[in-house]
């Protein structure tokens, strides 16, 4: 079980109420709140908005954990944002990298796109079966985000992929994030079959992102 858990938050402003203004603003403050708390990741996961507006979203993300970055001399607090899809944007607003899901371009193909960034880009990749895990391993990816491992809520036709797939999944060389239907009271589970950590989106978005952090680095 890792010491210090890897967290990643995943932002679904359309769960909020409200109008596109009222959603965009409370996802911003969730943000916010996330840098705060030291969640690692946080993932843009607003795959409904055109690409001109996902950037200016991501810009403005952006532009709240560089601030929180220049408060915080603690480098273990710093928290990296991950485009959903479109490494396009992500390098238009300098984020750290970008989470592709099946279908979408290699992380072989993202390392060439990327090829003249200032830095190295994060690349997380979606998995549901252990095999996708040791593929985005050999693609040296640098997160497997595995789902869904327990039945959702919002989603109860997806299949769970259960604890002993998560297991299997965790014998490759890349960190493995445990992900669908995760809470606190499960979370240790997930930990214990050697993912490196958790993302959700319910967990952080729908509670104290602080108070749901100190819970998961104290298991």
């Amino acid at each position: 079980m890792p010491n210090r858990p890897l967290l990643c938050y995943i932002t679904d402003r359309t769960r909020f109420p409200g109008d596109e203004f009222s959603r965009r603003a409370r996802l911003l403050t969730k943000i916010a709140e996330a840098a705060q708390a030291g969640v690692d990741y946080i993932q843009l996961r607003e795959k409904d908005l055109p690409a001109r507006d996902l950037e200016t979203l991501a810009r403005e993300a952006m532009g709240i954990l560089r601030e929180h970055a220049l408060k915080t001399q603690n480098r273990e607090l710093r928290t990296a944002l991950l485009v959903n899809s479109r490494t396009d944007v992500a390098l238009a607003v300098g984020a750290a990298g970008v989470h592709l899901r099946a279908r979408d371009i290699s992380p072989e193909d993202v390392r060439l796109c990327s090829a003249g960034a200032p830095a190295r880009v994060t690349i997380s990749v979606s998995c549901h079966e252990p095999r996708e895990v040791q593929q985005a391993a050999i693609a040296q990816a640098d997160l497997a985000l595995f789902a869904a491992v327990f039945e959702k809520q919002t989603a109860p036709a997806t299949p769970a992929t259960g604890l002993d797939a998560l297991r299997q999944a965790c014998q490759y060389p890349i960190p493995v994030l445990a992900l669908g239907g995760i809470t606190l009271e499960n979370a240790r589970d997930c930990l214990a079959t050697g993912a490196a950590g958790i993302a959700a989106i319910r967990l952080f978005q729908e509670n104290d992102i602080a108070e749901v952090v100190r819970r998961l680095r104290s298991l």
